[in-house]
């Protein structure tokens, strides 16, 4: 891939940023709506399609690992379009495979519904790829984990509501919704109550379908910035990009960042239903919420009063004290989310449930730290070490599959957690000494 660069922020031409930024903003809530409903699709699909927690995880794994299948050939597009035009094909892949859902809900197929997932992972790759290199190199270097954390706000509120308007939209009136119950009715019943519900799924998803697409027209339409492309000095994507250790672990560790940060979000889904908890669906909007408190406090405290490495070094330790809060923290007692937020009136979890959650605070900084660290002296190979990152979002997809191999054998739930124990410890190397590395040897 060429060297495909977005221009540095001029002085004097900060104004000109914020239409361009603002569209970017809305593109970032689209991808924490489609990306964080999975949370509430693996229950759902799960009593829906009859599967076991392995079987519900191929949401996650069919959705991410279409950005590490799709990164490369979705660069050459955004290479050949250029930045506004690639970003409304993205959108357009988008809204097609949101219909897809519509017959995958009337025919009851989950591999349907995988294919839909997959559709809407490719979409989003692109859109990634463009947007996400664009804040790092919007405005200066030492303030770039701000700005992604400010995104990062948008995209994780997204990630609140998602869940809550699926559980308005499709669960509304379902209180009796769950394995337990199904099991237990008769099998035409079974088939006619699963069959209402999954009817359920239509309307939302062709909405979905009808936004996206009056926004590749606001795309289109949109001032975005001019792209200049360089000669990177090699015609295969990728090519050179292999000398630079500090972005070749970062994407790793992202890739392990996206394991953990996909387990906390949609695997606490599964653990509530397994713990009965009421409104399970509708649990990663705890996770997202606490997410969203961790980008404003990287908002006030990068780089004023922490660098960019030590949030990250936090953040690891801070996810690796939540695991083991996972497992071995009460089912039972409500007692931490009742001094946390029981105050509120927000239902309470399960000590066990409320780390899950907490987990999403933990690592809430990891994302925005690692993009300006592993891009960091990259000159004329930032896009490819943009690609190269995102290919890192494959995580999301093989190690929930883990987490749910882990569950199937153990034939508990929480058991999947320790998987995100090493995850965490990576993330810590990087942060400590991965990102320092400028030579192999």
């Amino acid at each position: 891939m060429g060297t495909t660069t977005i221009r540095e922020n001029i002085p004097g031409e900060s104004g000109n940023s914020l239409v361009p930024m603002a569209i970017i903003g809305v593109l970032f809530f689209i991808f924490g709506f489609v990306t964080w409903l999975n949370g509430s699709l693996i229950p759902f699909l799960k009593i829906l399609c009859d599967l076991n927690d392995f079987q519900a995880l191929l949401v996650t794994f069919v959705f991410y690992i279409a950005y590490t299948v799709m990164a490369l050939p979705m660069s050459f597009i955004l290479r050949r379009t250029g930045y506004r035009d690639g970003m409304a094909i993205g959108l357009g892949i988008m809204a097609v495979a949101a219909l897809v859902f519509i017959p995958a809900a009337q025919i009851g197929s989950y591999p349907v519904f995988l294919l839909a997932l997959f559709g809407l992972g490719t979409g989003l790759t692109i859109l990634q790829t463009a947007s996400n290199p664009y804040v790092v190199k919007v405005g200066p270097a030492e303030s770039a984990a701000t700005r992604i954390a400010i995104m990062g706000i948008i995209n994780k509120s997204a990630g609140v509501l998602a869940p809550l308007v699926f559980s308005a939209l499709v669960l509304s009136g379902l209180t009796d919704l769950n394995s337990e119950v199904i099991a237990q009715l008769s099998e035409v019943e079974r088939v006619a109550r699963l069959e209402g519900v999954a009817d359920r799924l239509i309307a939302p998803y062709l909405y979905m379908a009808i936004l996206l697409a009056l926004l590749v027209l606001l795309v289109k339409l949109s001032p975005l910035p001019e792209i200049e492309d360089g000669n990177s000095g090699g015609s295969e994507p990728g090519s050179g990009i292999w000398q630079f250790p500090q972005v070749v672990l970062g994407a790793l560790a992202l890739f392990a960042y996206m394991g953990v940060e996909v387990i906390a979000g949609d695997t606490i889904g599964l653990y509530g239903e397994r713990l009965g908890v009421a409104n399970f669906a509708s649990l990663t909007a705890y996770t997202m919420a606490f997410m969203v408190v961790g980008y404003l406090v990287g908002i006030v405290a990068i780089p004023r009063f922490v660098s960019q490495s030590r949030a990250l070094l936090a953040s690891a330790v801070a996810g690796g004290l939540c695991v083991i809060g996972v497992l071995f923290a009460s089912v039972e007692s409500h007692g931490i989310a009742s001094v946390l937020w029981g105050w509120s009136g927000v239902p309470t979890l399960p000590d066990s449930l409320t780390f899950v959650a907490l987990m999403g605070l933990a690592h809430a900084l990891v994302w925005p730290t690692i993009w300006p660290l592993a891009l960091h002296g990259l000159g004329r190979f930032t896009a490819q070490g943009s690609a190269l990152l995102i290919m890192g979002i494959a995580g999301g997809a093989l190690i929930p599959l883990l987490f749910g191999k882990i569950a199937e054998v153990s034939g508990e739930t929480v058991a999947g957690y320790w998987i995100a124990l090493p995850c965490y410890l990576f993330i810590l190397f990087y942060a400590a000494w991965g990102h320092r590395l400028r030579r192999w040897h």
